[in-house]
């Protein structure tokens, strides 16, 4: 087995082309709910990202991306997390990950529990503990650390769109807290 990271730069179609694949064809991503953990590895904080939607409204998310051509889901997670939560956010990625769930999104609103107007997409979604110091990249505006109760009670679940307060529900129930 070769151990060589894979250039990923390039990887990808140029605009009008992802544009018509996606249109045609199911886009593998992934969702990450970044998570802090005390000593026994319970989760003590969520991260959720403040940025603009693709309707113009102003939305909370969890970092989410597509998978690049010749790009491990390890690899994946990594450079998302990067993208969003910043170079020294030091993710602690499972060896062999999986997902906690698997959301399949539609562009079609009610065909399924997640929507992405833009394509089908398939997500493989991930729990990520994060130890490092983290700030919004990109085109997030703020990044917002919140205690499992503070989350369920501050209605910033209902400030997401597309299904992501679902995922991070389902992060929460998969790591034994509601």
């Amino acid at each position: 087995m070769n151990n060589t990271a894979v250039d990923t730069e390039g990887a990808w179609f140029e605009p009008s082309r992802i544009s018509e694949l996606r249109r045609r064809l199911p886009i593998p991503y992934v969702d990450i709910v970044p998570v802090r953990t005390d000593t026994d590895g319970t989760i003590s904080q969520v991260g959720l990202l403040l940025r603009a939607s693709g309707t113009g409204r102003i939305v909370r998310a969890i970092v989410s991306g597509r998978v690049l051509v010749h790009e491990t889901l390890r690899e994946a997670i990594a450079r998302n997390v990067e993208k969003d939560l910043g170079p020294m956010a030091l993710p602690r990625i499972p060896v062999a990950p999986q997902p906690f769930t698997v959301a399949e999104y539609f562009p079609t609103p009610g065909q399924s529990l997640f929507t992405d107007p833009r394509q089908h997409a398939i997500s493989l979604a991930y729990i990520v503990p994060v130890d490092g110091e983290t700030a919004p990249q990109e085109d997030a505006l703020d990044l917002a650390w919140c205690s499992v109760p503070e989350l369920l009670a501050s209605g910033m679940l209902e400030e997401m769109e597309g299904g992501h307060d679902i995922i991070v529900r389902r992060a929460l129930a998969h790591g034994g807290l509601i």
